[in-house]
């Protein structure tokens, strides 16, 4: 078994729900008293929100690679940054670290395109939904049409995560809004909705829509638990 490297903290919620699904699946395939083999860095999320919003993207890679390099150092065969966001610094990341790093996007990406989903609404941090890092990918790389709510919506789903979800409070108001923003998209021809914020399946599940729902946290974890096992 490979040991899977792990960045969290982003929100330290979301990390937890990672660390149980790839203990959970490691468990399924293996059996017995099995368990991941991990090595987990978790950051002090308030710093990198605030360097986020203060658009100090470099500033952010430089600390989540100095962590990458840790990871790396103490065993980890290749690396989750277990966050959507962050994702957009990827790059940076990739530059200072040996080990190849799991992209959440591709990950769901090709749960999508196994699926012959060609058009999906997404649904993350204002970061993820308007710049390119994620929805380009999605449609350079996989051919996926990619649609996001309109600004007002934006911001609901934005506020939401940063003020509610990463804190650990689940809001029924705020799960109806989500609702109806899911409804939404589809609406506007979205086959399906990518929850494309690690925290958003702590508000939102399958059970509380037709629509269906891609959850990058654990279509993230199951991939990581088939790299962990892979010959």
């Amino acid at each position: 078994m490979k040991t899977i490297g792990m960045l969290g903290g982003m929100s330290w919620e979301s990390t937890a729900s990672y660390y149980k699904a790839l203990n959970e699946g490691v468990k399924a395939q293996l059996g017995g008293l099995h368990s991941a083999k991990i090595c987990l860095y978790s950051v002090d999320f308030s710093e990198i929100e605030q360097l986020q919003h203060a658009g100090k993207w470099d500033e952010t890679a430089a600390i989540l690679a100095e962590a990458a390099q840790s990871v790396e150092k103490g065993g980890a065969d290749f690396l989750m940054i277990c966050t959507n966001t962050m994702h957009k610094v990827v790059p940076q990341i990739e530059a200072k670290i040996s080990i190849p790093v799991l992209h959440i996007a591709d990950a769901t990406a090709q749960v999508l395109v196994d699926n012959q989903v060609t058009k999906v609404g997404l649904l993350g941090t204002r970061f993820t939904m308007e710049q390119d890092f994620y929805k380009g990918r999605l449609t350079d790389n996989f051919g996926i049409e990619v649609i996001v709510p309109d600004d007002t919506a934006r911001t609901v789903v934005h506020d939401v995560i940063y003020n509610e979800l990463c804190k650990g409070t689940i809001n029924p108001d705020s799960k109806a809004a989500y609702l109806e923003i899911i409804q939404s998209l589809h609406e506007q021809g979205a086959q399906a909705v990518i929850l494309g914020c690690t925290e958003i399946a702590l508000l939102v599940q399958q059970t509380d829509t037709a629509v269906p729902l891609y959850d990058t946290t654990a279509i993230h974890a199951n991939q990581g638990v088939q790299w962990a096992l892979a010959d």
